[in-house]
């Protein structure tokens, strides 16, 4: 029971999560606007603080805001109607359910979080409109599960600006990466891995060692990217890991569109490289795999998370682009093979059933939703914060808050461990390394099977000679 509950989950994250990292492209006719109210229970009775000390470091004008005798009020914005339904109505309630959990244990001494959310339909604008009126007028205490490139891209100067705690970007667009941010800077803390820090993982993972499953073993490494941000952001980090490794590096640009990569294969091929790092998004990636198919070239390929996908993958198996000489290796930022993973799922599912029983559902509508898992990580990290500030008696404002998230070391449920220490805004980099398998499993599908389990980055550099 327990390895056929493990095969579905791996198959519901690789199926679903890639998603909260590829809300990079709008749909094709992007949902209409909306202008609904705040989706929350009572008003927001917190009033505007005196002026914050001039030295603290973080926000402008306010020390604190969003907390009043009984409630810490939060909010986000996301697409709740609309294409984007599937995806940001599950992740609000698995941040609602990770905050039931915590209020049902006593909450912040005594005070509950309560989530105000607004609908803005995946639109940029009323991203920032609703953003605005989240901090100004509705005056929460943090953005928490900040929802989808468009909204994000259009809102980190503002919330930079007013100095709000962010928790939890549910994108991996560039804008969030940042290497020792000082000021209000600071304030904005990623989760999801960025396309910049996950390029340094696979740079690593694909020299390290095959011993132990660490890596692939690369001697002479090529990089195909598309020049899109996906592929830019992931080169970025292949060439800041590649300042401390020395290793033999050929990169190779190309179009997203087009629909041959010959070109570029044919380069890699004949310089040697015998592990390819694949800097783009699924559909560049089955060019490039057929491309390869078709120069007979076998070299292990390694991509990025969003590319984890069992069907994608599979596809590629049954075209005969991935044969034994020539597979495909993906990170992954959740695990549930090991047992560590699987309490943690454990735990996800016993609070989201809680929810779900008290708000009309089963109690298993989410239980392989894997937008509900990034959803309940956004709402536990920021709860995370909150019991450090409880067990260290430290009053509740932002600049203890923001002490807090550069000190602690977090647990991402189902995952590693990400900080947020010396201002490094890298998001996870603590990733697995998974692959699919060459004939179909026990589910039906073709299945991604764990390589290696989740390993931090410094790990996987230690193991490199």
């Amino acid at each position: 029971m327990k390895k056929l509950l493990s095969i579905l989950l791996v198959l519901a994250m690789c199926l679903a999560v890639t998603a909260c990292g590829g809300l990079t492209n709008e749909p094709a006719e992007a949902p209409a606007a909306t202008q609904p109210a705040a989706e929350v229970s009572s008003e927001v009775s917190a009033e505007t603080p005196a002026e914050a000390p001039a030295d603290d470091g973080y926000a402008p004008f306010v020390p604190v805001q969003g907390v009043d005798d009984t409630t810490i009020y939060v909010g986000n914005t996301a697409a709740t109607t609309g294409s984007f339904a599937t995806v940001g109505v599950p992740f609000n309630a698995g941040m609602d359910a990770a905050f039931k959990e915590y209020n049902d244990q006593g909450g912040f001494r005594g005070k509950s979080i309560q989530l105000i959310h607004y609908d803005d339909g995946f639109d940029a604008a009323q991203g920032l409109t609703y953003t605005k009126t989240l901090v100004e007028t509705d005056k929460v205490f943090a953005i928490v599960g900040h929802f989808g490139t468009n909204t994000v891209g259009a809102t980190l100067d503002y919330i930079k600006e007013m100095g709000i705690p962010m928790v939890y970007a549910a994108t991996g667009i560039e804008d969030l990466y940042q290497e020792g941010a000082t000021g209000n800077a600071k304030v904005v803390y990623p989760v999801q891995p960025i396309y910049n820090s996950e390029g340094r993982v696979l740079l690593a993972r694909a020299v390290a060692p095959v011993e132990g499953s660490l890596g692939l073993g690369g001697t002479k490494i090529g990089v195909v990217a598309t020049t899109d941000d996906a592929g830019t952001g992931l080169v970025y980090g292949v060439k800041k890991q590649a300042e401390t490794l020395d290793v033999e590096i050929f990169y190779q640009d190309v179009d997203a569109a087009a629909t041959d990569y010959s070109a570029a294969v044919n380069v890699l091929k004949n310089n040697g490289c015998d592990v390819i790092i694949a800097c783009m998004n699924q559909t560049p990636l089955a060019t490039l795999m057929a491309s390869m198919r078709d120069a007979n070239y076998n070299a292990n390929v390694i991509t990025s998370y969003v590319n984890a996908s069992a069907v994608t993958l599979g596809a590629f198996v049954e075209n005969g682009s991935i044969t034994k000489d020539r597979t495909v290796y993906s990170t992954a930022w959740l695990d549930t093979s090991t047992d560590e993973g699987m309490a943690g799922y454990m735990t996800f599912y016993e609070a989201m059933s809680a929810w779900e029983l008290e708000n009309g559902g089963t109690g298993n509508d989410n239980a392989l939703n894997s937008y509900a898992m990034a959803g309940y990580i956004a709402g536990n990290l920021f709860v995370q914060a909150l019991q450090d500030l409880d067990a260290k008696g430290l009053e509740l404002n932002w600049a203890n808050f923001n002490d807090v998230m550069e000190e602690v070391e977090f647990q991402v449920p189902m995952g590693g461990t990400i900080n947020f220490h010396n201002g490094d805004r890298l998001a996870i980099t603590s990733l697995a390394l998974n692959t699919i398998s060459l004939e179909v499993g026990e589910s039906g599908y073709y299945e991604l099977q764990v390589v290696s389990p989740i390993m931090s980055l410094d790990d996987v550099l230690a193991s490199i000679g």
